[in-house]
């Protein structure tokens, strides 16, 4: 996605645990602990990935997204698809996504990533060729200077 910002990879501490996990210092009962509602997540909104299971090896991961912000007031904490975010996207401000992987078979889950999405991520050449923000938005994003200030003058103002 164009606007994704402040990507947060969490695979180094995926790494760790599953060191651990495979050494015999941590159970797999430990760490395939994954709740009803984020299995349920994962079977009616998550997205199948090609990759195996890390612990049980049986079946390929899903990844589900979780998005939390301000604008989406009930709508927080839902997951969505990548479709649905690529809308949202474009219709929101700002809002933060997490996704997590899930073995629907073991019960394995771990936080992949998260970062921001939204209208305010959209570039300067983006908003001048009419991909994102409005009129008024171009016309600020053209004429920031390069550390970005007018950009962040025109967002405080209208806050």
């Amino acid at each position: 996605m164009r606007s994704q910002r402040q990507v947060v990879d969490y695979s180094l501490q995926k790494r760790a645990v599953l060191r651990e996990v495979h050494s015999g210092r941590v159970g797999t009962y430990e760490v395939c602990d994954a709740s009803p509602y984020l299995k349920n997540a994962a079977r009616f909104h998550g997205e199948p990935t090609e990759a195996l299971c890390p612990v049980c090896r049986r079946e390929n991961l899903t990844h589900v997204h979780y998005i939390y912000g301000d604008e989406l007031k009930q709508s927080a904490g839902q997951a969505r698809t990548q479709a649905e975010l690529s809308v949202l996207a474009m219709t929101l401000r700002e809002f933060q996504v997490y996704v997590v992987e899930v073995c629907r078979a073991c019960d394995w889950n771990h936080l992949v990533e998260q970062y921001l999405l939204g209208r305010d991520g959209v570039s300067g050449d983006d908003a001048a060729n009419g991909a994102g923000v409005s009129s008024g938005g171009a016309a600020v994003a053209a004429t920031a200077t390069a550390n970005g200030t007018a950009v962040r003058r025109r967002r405080e103002a209208r806050r």
